[in-house]
């Protein structure tokens, strides 16, 4: 039976969230389901006043013996392979070196302060400023990685890193991976601060492996963090625009799925078919999310079984 004081504290849990509820309605939820009302019509940045209701044509429909709609553009499953590949390669290189650089930095050595600050640099530049840079770097003809790499004899040509459909997409994650590992380094950074020292005390005087060690106790008692830290990051490499357009606009070889839509909207002007592709992105990424909540059997509260 509910007592009195713990009905007093729902509601006053209530009142604290109201303003956040509100706020988050009125910046996502309005915004998210005129997106979706907007897929179901045939709506143009140069008429937008003038549009009809269509239903799922923009999804996919069928007329004469012809199948149109996203579903039927090659364009857009060119993006969903490229969004995919993106998110699960550039996470899980993130996660990797983000847990060794981790571990290296929670070790006690001389200029550790040091060592910790410029870590962050990558994370602190803005990505229009680090993806600029890094197209410059990796120009065919005048790029400072072609030149380095040629006064190595590790190559006997300039490679286009960028306008290659071999190395673009690669090109773009390798540059992801450096930006964004900081922060699941200093995710997992906090979570080690915080595991008791006994365990590892008793490992040492058992003679555990160090290897052993942080497979058996380190990493179940980081997991919580861990998983916290790869959700926020799936979800950014889900969803990424800037560091794709920047460094190769329109390209198909890395088009994802939200370069595609913003073509769809600006290039195109076609509101009706933007949406409809931004309405797929958000379920992409909500079944994603998922999927891995229920495969980590992790809960909101950042408890892992």
């Amino acid at each position: 039976m509910t007592s009195d004081l713990t009905r007093a504290r729902i509601r006053s849990a209530w009142l604290f969230l109201a303003p956040m509820l509100l706020v988050l309605a009125l910046v996502a939820a309005w915004p998210l389901a005129r997106t979706f009302y907007f897929s179901l019509t045939d709506a143009e940045l140069s008429r937008f006043g003038d549009y009809g209701f269509i239903g799922l044509e923009n999804f996919l429909a069928e007329s004469r013996g012809v199948t149109y709609g996203i579903l039927a553009d090659p364009l857009w499953w060119v993006a969903v392979k490229n969004t995919l590949l993106f998110a699960l390669v550039s996470v899980f290189f993130e996660t990797v070196f983000g847990v060794i650089i981790a571990l290296v930095l929670n070790a006690s050595f001389p200029g550790r302060a040091l060592m910790r600050a410029a870590v962050l640099i990558p994370w602190a530049i803005p990505t229009v400023v680090s993806a600029k840079m890094w197209a410059w770097m990796l120009h065919d003809q005048f790029g400072i990685v072609n030149d380095a790499l040629l006064r190595l004899g590790l190559i006997s040509a300039p490679v286009a890193w960028l306008a290659s459909s071999d190395l673009a997409l690669w090109s773009v994650v390798a540059v992801d991976v450096w930006k964004t590992t900081p922060f699941v380094a200093l995710m997992v950074l906090a979570a080690l601060q915080m595991l008791p020292r006994d365990c590892y005390e008793a490992a040492r005087v058992d003679g555990i492996h160090p290897v052993r060690v942080f497979f058996h106790v380190t990493l179940p008692l980081i997991k919580p963090a861990l998983i916290v830290a790869v959700i926020f990051r799936l979800l950014d490499a889900m969803r990424v625009f800037d560091i794709v357009y920047i460094m190769t606009g329109n390209a198909e070889a890395t088009m994802t799925m939200s370069v595609y839509a913003r073509q769809q909207f600006v290039d195109f002007q076609d509101v009706g078919f933007g949406s409809a592709a931004s309405t797929l992105l958000f379920a992409a990424i909500a079944l994603l999310t998922v999927i891995y909540l229920m495969a980590t059997r992790a809960d909101l509260g950042g408890r892992a079984r």
